[in-house]
Order: structure tokens, then sequence, then C-alpha cells
């Protein structure tokens, strides 16, 4: 992650995790279901195109859903390759998740 999001806290409301950059958005809808969190989707506002917003923002729920003992259920196609290029992530990935094994 880049410096200058280290700082910048990650906010979870009901329907998703975000971070705010000065007034723009990057966030990952979720799911939760007991000790299961699904990502389904990455998204960032077009002000924060190529700054790494996108990669702060899962890079931190990745750290939200280890630090709360929470499996990981990777849906989202970004986070998905996320994990891919940094297999360390997929510690968090519940076992039973379909694409597991193309991790």
């Amino acid at each position: 992650m880049k410096p200058e999001f280290e700082n910048i806290p990650l906010v979870k409301t009901g329907k998703r995790f975000e971070i705010e950059i000065d007034g723009h958005f990057a966030f990952i809808d979720y799911r939760e279901m007991g000790h299961q969190i699904a990502l389904v989707h990455t998204e960032a506002d077009p002000e924060l195109a190529g700054t790494g917003a996108a990669v702060a923002v899962v890079e931190k729920t990745l750290a939200y859903i280890e630090e709360n003992q929470k499996k990981l259920l990777p849906f989202c196609p970004y986070v998905f390759a996320y994990i891919r290029k940094h297999p360390e992530w997929k510690r968090i990935v519940d076992e039973k998740f379909e694409g597991y094994d193309k991790l």
C-alpha cells in the first residue's frame, strides 16, 4: 500500500468497507455470514483511478478480516486476482471456497 493511504481509516458500514480520500471513495461491497465475509465487488470513484486507492481498500479489508478471525470468500474478481498475486493472504480464505485451489 502506498504510504499516503496508511493512515486513512477503514470504515465498515452495513454493506461495504470503504476509505475516503479528499471526498472520494474506494470501497468493497460485502456480505457477512457468521464467521465468513464474502467480498463481492470492489470499486473506486473515477477521481481515484490510478492512485492505488483500490489496492489500499483491499489490503485494509483483508487485514480487518484477519484481525477479526473471519474467513474470506473472495467472489470479487479484483480481490481474487489480488490474492493470486499475494498468496500470503490465502491463509484467510475459507478452504471451502469454490475457487480455493485456483488461488
